[in-house]
């Protein structure tokens, strides 16, 4: 298995695959990490996936809470965005600088004995019906070949791997240029909170912008703005390819253009200092035409650049390898159904479309002109609504019920107990460290022996990938249920998952809903997993 690229998105897919046992190489063409804040906000999304890679302790210890955003139009505040959700997420949201989400990323894959190989760069690569066979050049310049079952390229918006592949790149570029900038300010705003700033003319047109992300350390913000005149090159190269997005070398703003900025937009006086890096930068909204071909795939900004607005990109990309990953792993030990990787795509292509969609409409209008219910906005923003429910893997669908449908997210829920521990359990800690999870739910003695019968196929038809689990209501005796066995003791499984008697679901590894059956049959669920696995 081959990686090309070792950014957030590229080290999601080898910690998975590591984590499941599959052997991998990670190789990216730059000789070390750069030190550049420039995916910045982590969505609790991302943060319940690392939760379930193990790595979400480190993530919140390194990371800053974002508590809302302030938005001021020609000096005036126009409103105050709480980042507020549901009591049933654990997480909220957070900033946190991406070479330290690197960092994280490539510690984590260190304990299972991969190294990410710098200074390596990808060729070209051929394959066939048996595998890929790429071409690299080493750090000093060596040919090397690489034979691979798979390859996965997560190498960016000039990506080699989706070039090489054939695949369109559908979109375009807007006009504007922006500088972006690692520093401190003195002003006496709320921590935590991210500010946007505008002038509009007389016509109601943005013609100045001034968007600050707070960082880690006092006083420390990301800011970005429009270039001045005497930093643009409009309608010069681009760089590498046609591709007219992100970081652009040569052209480093200094501290004089971040104040300048400052003194125009700022809510209030404040000085900057302290600049650690800066830049230029153009943003482009594209969309791939496929997710990958063949053995060959394409993830994150490979697949989908759109503007920073949100912090969908970084994100949006973790989702799609962590998506990728786990069929890739079922794939390369030879349990996966032969048509499961071609979900990847069913999958993970209409959201990427949904999100270039959404981040262009909110650059030009702002998030606050969306029309819909303020806190489906931030759900939606927190990448909790993401679901494939015209997935070919997921189902078979069920009548309309309360709780999450197939396909859907699972949710956390508190209150469960064990035979052992002594304090209640989140279903998020059941969940760790595990793929796939059958949860059987019972609330009489007498579904003690279906619920063995769906275990036992469980385990059978998916060759024992699947681990079921039982959920009892308080008093039921745990005898001849198929275990674990915990308690939903304070019946917050019940509640949110829409539960009114025996019922099963099946859990990713991704933390969705592959099916729910309520009634469960042996039948239905072998409908379902003889889809996902191969016999």
């Amino acid at each position: 298995m081959l990686i090309v690229g070792a950014g957030p998105v590229g080290l999601t897919a080898a910690v998975e695959l590591r984590r499941r046992g599959v052997d991998c190489r990670l190789v990216d063409r730059l000789p070390a990490r750069l030190p550049y804040a420039k995916a910045v906000g982590v969505q609790p999304r991302t943060l319940e996936i690392w939760d379930r890679m193990g790595l979400v302790r480190a993530a919140l210890e390194a990371a800053l809470p974002m508590r809302g955003q302030l938005i001021y139009a020609n000096g005036v505040e126009r409103a105050r965005i709480e980042l507020g959700l549901p009591p049933d997420v654990p997480y909220g949201f957070a900033a946190l600088p991406q070479y330290e989400t690197e960092r994280i990323l490539e510690e984590h894959l260190g304990r299972f004995g991969t190294r990410i190989e710098r200074a390596t760069t990808l060729v070209s690569f051929a394959q066939d019906s048996h595998g890929v066979l790429s071409r690299l050049t080493g750090p000093q310049g060596e040919e090397l070949e690489v034979r691979s079952r798979y390859l996965v390229g997560c190498d960016g918006a000039h990506s080699v791997v989706r070039k090489s592949l054939g695949l369109t790149f559908e979109g375009g570029a807007f006009p504007e240029e922006y500088m972006l900038a690692d520093v401190e300010v003195d002003w006496t705003l709320p921590p935590d909170y991210g500010v946007r700033a505008t002038h509009r003319d007389a016509q109601g047109v943005v013609d100045d912008l001034l968007v600050c992300i707070p960082l880690p350390g006092e006083h420390r913000y990301r800011v970005s703005a429009m270039v001045p005149p005497e930093l643009s090159v409009q309608g010069g190269s681009t760089g590498r390819d046609e591709v007219a997005h992100g970081l652009e070398g040569g052209r480093a703003p200094g501290l004089q253009h971040i104040q300048a900025v400052l003194d125009r937009l700022a809510p209030e006086p404040t000085t900057a200092s302290a600049l650690r890096w800066s830049s230029v930068f153009r943003i482009s909204h594209r969309l791939v035409d496929r997710y990958g071909k063949g053995r060959v795939f394409v993830a994150g900004d490979a697949a989908h650049i759109h503007p920073p607005t949100g912090a969908q990109g970084m994100n949006t990309g973790v989702q799609d390898a962590y998506n990728l990953a786990w069929k890739l792993a079922l794939a390369l030990t030879d349990t996966a159904h032969p048509e499961l990787l071609a979900s990847y795509d069913a999958e993970r292509r209409p959201v990427g479309e949904e999100v270039v969609d959404r981040t262009v409409r909110h650059a030009v209008e702002g998030i606050e002109a969306d029309s819909a219910d303020p806190e489906d906005v931030l759900v939606r923003e927190a990448q909790l609504l993401v679901g494939y429910p015209t997935s070919p893997v997921v189902g078979p669908a069920t009548v309309a019920q309360a709780g999450p449908a197939a396909g859907e997210r699972a949710p956390d829920c508190g209150g469960m107990t064990g035979s052992i521990a002594t304090y209640p359990m989140r279903l998020f800690d059941l969940l760790r460290d595990r793929g796939h999870l059958l949860l059987l739910y019972a609330d009489a003695a007498e579904d003690a022996a279906l619920l063995r019968e769906l275990a036992a196929v469980s385990r059978g038809l998916s060759r024992g990938e699947v681990e079921p689990c039982t959920l009892l209501v308080p008093g039921v005796p745990a005898g001849g249920f198929p275990g674990p066995v915990y308690r939903d003791g304070a019946g917050e499984f019940r509640r949110g998952y829409g539960v009114e008697r025996c019922a099963a679901f099946l859990v990713r590894p991704d933390g969705y809903l592959g099916t729910r059956l309520s009634p469960p049959s042996v039948a239905a669920l072998s409908e379902h997993l003889e889809g996902v696995f191969r016999l």
